[in-house]
């Protein structure tokens, strides 16, 4: 056991961080380090299949924790994008991809089931690129969620359904009213699964709590993701399913972030081993038997499911520039099409010599879900500057100051400006952000402020500022360097977003910089001082202090940002004489107070 962990976490660590640094994500560097260590790359682990079951608990804890951070009300207001949306996902993707399975010579019955169980798709691997890229909470994150409740939900009737399509002996042998016999079954575990989670678990924590064990709360907290996991397992249910139903009915629990912060170690690891299993189970000999007919497969699942999923991408309310993502995480297979495939087998549903290709075309589409993401945001980046419009024409060379960005940062800037009289000509390179500030009644013009021409069309030579308020660093950079190469007559204000890039402009000359959070977050840390009872002149003394002693470090910093060994000696030593600094002052204060 210790050698085969040493063999996963040795192949993780080396294959995620090179896979992240070539702009692959972290899932398909799983995927690579199961294809190298599996058996047909080193072989050093040789049984894949049992990995996988065990690292299917992963997925199980991702679902618990995605049901934590939602509560009853919100799974309700997804009702229609759960039923309607997945329906219409299962039934459409199921039925393009029973007819292509028919046209490859499949029997009717092994068409439908092997249909439906591609229709599937993976809900570790499609959260797990969204969660690289910020996209869970977000509406298309939500979407995504809803159609895969869905998915999990159709494995009743898909389960049950198979017995009943079995031919010869095993249709022979099958019980009269099992299908509704398993319905009922699943039905009863659903609701075991509400009473436990909104009635039994929350006491139950609460006194496990007041023994104020850490470890016991962490083991209470695993052992009822897996005892339900268990009981839905039983009655023929996605196991993934039950974690999810329990995290939602505790979402609204006291011990919510205790349970996220005990569950999120383990869901991380295993779900880095789910995928890892995944890669192990490619096999290349049947790749390499037969790969005209298995390249037709995977095409054929990724090309037919993300064309239906495009097209009832408006009735799930995906916005366009969005539907296309969506077909790309939900395209590829499911690690549950390898049960369907096994129980249909044993039922003599599916003819034996299909299931292995089946099943590695389902796992080749599953490893190219994170290169269809990717491909997707190049494809994306590439429309989106094609579609740019032309820089607009700047009618008044005039103005004094050119305010490059008007985001957040640089509206606050521009409207105190012109608040004041001064008139400003506005540069944005978003265009939606231009129209929408334009219905106010602002003079903003459309535009790479980068770009020379475009500051000479804006009167650059003869106005006496230049706000750098842009978000990006380097074009913030590139064109402060513009500016003092051109027009060395402008005195320049600039937002910067961190120590790092303060320290950049600096060397550059420019000395009027501000870091966007760094007086609202010493503001906040003043008043958290004052909320704590602190006298609002001490928190105020405090404040004054920790800014005169960080723009001392900075300063001191300066010669030496670029070495960073150096840098990091001035950081500690000002943080020791920091603290020596305050805790003077507060020793001077309260001696202070004694005499008084």
């Amino acid at each position: 056991m210790l050698t085969d962990a040493l063999i996963f976490l040795a192949a993780a660590v080396i294959c995620v961080p090179l896979a992240k640094r070539a702009g692959l994500g972290a899932v398909l560097g799983y995927l690579v380090a199961g294809c190298a260590i599996g058996p047909w790359g080193l072989a050093l682990v040789t049984d894949p299949q049992s990995i996988l079951a065990f690292a299917q608990f992963g997925v199980v804890l991702m679902l618990f924790v995605i049901g934590l951070e939602l509560d009853l009300r919100q799974v309700m207001q997804m009702r229609g994008p759960v039923f309607v949306g997945g329906g219409l996902q299962m039934a459409g993707c199921g039925a393009v991809l029973a007819v292509g399975l028919l046209l490859l010579g499949l029997p009717w019955q092994a068409a439908i089931v092997a249909g439906l169980a591609m229709a599937i798709s993976s809900t570790a691997i499609a959260v797990q690129t969204m969660a690289d890229r910020h996209l869970v909470a977000a509406p298309i994150g939500r979407k995504v969620l809803a159609v895969s409740i869905f998915q999990d939900i159709s494995a009743i009737p898909l389960m049950a359904a198979i017995p009943v399509l079995g031919i010869g002996a095993a249709a022979a042998q099958a019980a009269p009213g099992a299908g509704w016999l398993a319905a009922a079954k699943a039905l009863a575990a659903i609701a075991a699964v509400f009473v436990i989670g909104r009635y039994v678990t929350p006491p139950l924590m609460r006194l496990i709590a007041r023994s104020q064990v850490r470890e016991i709360f962490t083991a209470f907290a695993l052992l009822l993701v897996i005892g339900i996991s268990l009981l839905m397992e039983q009655v023929g249910l996605s196991m993934a399913l039950g974690a999810f139903l329990a995290g939602v009915l505790l979402a609204s629990s006291e011990y919510r972030p205790a349970l996220q912060a005990d569950i999120e170690p383990f869901r991380g690891l295993l779900l880095g081993l789910f995928f890892i299993a995944v890669g192990m189970t490619i096999d290349f000999g049947i790749v390499l038997g037969k790969p005209g007919l298995l390249a037709l497969l995977v095409v054929g699942l990724l090309g037919l499911k993300a064309a239906v999923l495009v097209l009832i991408a408006p009735v799930l309310g995906v916005v366009p520039r969005e539907r296309w993502l969506l077909a790309a995480l939900l395209a590829p297979g499911s690690e549950f099409a390898f049960v369907v495939f096994g129980v249909a087998r044993e039922a003599q549903v599916l003819p034996a010599q299909w299931e292995p290709l089946l099943t590695a075309a389902v796992v080749l589409s599953m490893a190219a879900a994170p290169l269809l993401a990717i491909l997707h945001d190049r494809w994306q980046l590439r429309v989106e500057r094609a579609g740019r419009r032309a820089a607009d024409a700047i009618d008044d060379d005039s103005a004094p100051v050119i305010i490059a960005g008007f985001g957040r940062y640089g509206q606050i800037v521009g409207r105190l400006l012109f608040a004041h009289g001064v008139r400003c000509t506005v540069l944005d390179h978003d265009p939606e952000q231009v129209d929408l500030v334009r219905r106010f009644g602002h003079k903003v013009f459309y535009g790479d402020a980068t770009r020379r021409d475009l500051l000479d069309a804006a009167g650059a030579a003869r106005a006496r500022l230049l706000v750098v308020a842009i978000d990006d660093v380097a074009d913030s950079l590139q064109l402060v360097d513009l500016a003092r190469r051109q027009y060395p007559q402008l005195k320049i204000v600039a937002r910067a977003r961190n120590v790092r890039h303060v320290m950049e402009l600096v060397d550059r000359g420019v000395t009027a910089v501000q870091r966007e959070t760094f007086e609202s977050a010493l503001r906040s840390g003043e008043e958290a001082l004052q909320a704590l009872g602190l006298p609002a002149e001490e928190a105020g003394e405090i404040a004054a202090a920790f800014r005169r002693h960080n723009l001392a470090t900075l300063a001191a910093m300066q010669p030496h940002f670029r070495d960073e060994e150096k840098a990091v000696a001035i950081i500690k030593s000002g943080r020791d004489e920091l603290e020596e600094n305050l805790r003077r002052d507060r020793d001077a204060r309260e001696r202070a107070q004694q005499r008084s």
